[in-house]
């Protein structure tokens, strides 16, 4: 639920309106403010849904604490649903025993409607008297970090239902919306220090096969989303570790060294040859991912190994969200656990700042009049025959 364990995952926010210049007592007031519960009970809410924040330890732990939630710069709290739900196969028990009771105490031993309506509303109340102990709620945890320098918000694990009820909190709790920082957003932003923002905003899905069109992405019904970028990002990556090297010049004239690993998911554009997922050390070399590129899908999922300033980093990344799962950060060294805290933070912000580099290296060529030179370049690439495992 945190972002202190040896892996993390996480999907990347920013905040629409003004942050904070400092994170303190009124952060924790305001996160107070919308804890869950606040003396109602779970069930209180219209759809058994109830929503707020925890302090992020663990489930139940609703204590805010400037020492605990607030660690460099951060502020690290949980959102927490909770779900009310009657167990159907408990009710209908409770239901007979009740109609059970009715059929013994009537002379003819039959049940009117109005007594088995009557009889099921008695057992729904005797559960929901059961239900005042929380033994019907499933509780879940959702660790969010609100990195004030960046001004990023990192969200783990949470879908879209999650996300519906984060936003409204969110912006009821600190004056300010979401919103998600997907492919196209961020190539949107960094092209805007190239000046290049036109060039995101006119671009159209490309076709790496001859004769395999990209002109409707399954996975992207909104037409004006730009975040098939993030296919063609990990497309692009693909040709560059095996034409150019496993290194890439960043534009802060640093240099990451990038190897594919782990796993790998291709899905075909237009939903007609499915999916493909391959795990293996170094996926992107197996023929069969080949061939599957060949056949026009497109990558969604890639793993990688990346290695900047001397530090390591191991993840998995989603394209089209840029969505990162199971990040291993590199050890912290410190000498207790509020060093070795900060410690991550530090290595958290060294690996986004190496992402959005990377990713600023494909945007840099996409947006660019060289875009169409690069592209014939991959078309090249990629109708060659197989190259044997391993070379």
């Amino acid at each position: 639920m945190g972002f202190f364990g040896s892996r993390i995952s996480f999907a990347r926010f920013r905040p629409t309106g003004t942050r904070p210049p400092a994170f303190g007592e009124d952060s924790l007031a305001n996160l107070e403010k919308h804890k869950i519960g606040n003396g109602r009970a779970a069930v209180a809410s219209a759809d058994g849904i109830d929503s707020g924040w925890i302090a992020g330890d663990h489930i139940l732990d609703r204590k805010f604490d400037l020492a605990k939630n607030i660690v460099s710069d951060t502020l690290q709290w949980a959102l927490r649903i909770d779900a009310f739900k009657i167990p159907s196969d408990l009710l209908r028990a409770y239901t007979a025993e009740e109609l059970e009771g009715v059929a013994a105490s009537n002379p003819s031993g039959q049940i009117s409607n109005r007594q088995r309506r009557e009889a099921k509303e008695r057992a729904k109340e005797r559960l929901e008297e059961e239900a005042r102990d929380g033994r019907f709620v499933k509780r879940k945890g959702f660790g969010l970090l609100w990195d004030l320098p960046s001004g990023e918000v990192l969200v783990s694990g949470a879908g879209a239902p999650a996300l519906d009820r984060l936003f409204p909190l969110f912006e009821e709790t600190f004056g300010t919306g979401l919103e998600a920082l997907g492919a196209g957003r961020q190539a949107y932003f960094l092209a805007e220090t190239r000046n290049l923002t036109r060039a995101i905003d006119d671009a159209t899905p490309c076709s790496f096969v001859p004769g395999k069109s990209t002109d409707r992405l399954n996975w992207a019904p909104d037409d004006t989303s730009r975040d098939f970028l993030g296919n063609e990002y990990l497309t692009w990556l693909w040709f560059i570790l095996e034409e150019r090297g496993d290194s890439l010049a960043l534009q802060d004239e640093s240099q990451v060294a990038i190897l594919a690993v782990r796993t790998l998911t291709l899905e075909c554009p237009m939903g007609e040859t499915g999916k493909e997922t391959i795990s293996s050390d170094a996926p992107t070399r197996l023929p069969e991912a080949r061939r599957a590129l060949q056949s026009g899908k497109l990558p969604r999922k890639m793993g990688f190994i990346i290695s900047r300033h001397d530090q390591q980093y191991e993840f998995t990344l989603s394209a089209e969200t840029l969505a990162v799962s199971g990040l291993k950060l590199p050890a912290p060294e410190g000498e207790n656990e509020r060093v070795r805290d900060e410690e991550r933070i530090g290595f958290l912000r060294d690996f986004l700042e190496t992402l959005d580099l990377m990713f600023d290296a494909f945007v840099a060529i996409r947006a660019s009049d060289g875009w169409e030179a690069e592209l014939a370049l991959m078309r090249q690439w990629l109708i060659r025959k197989d190259k044997p495992a391993g070379t």
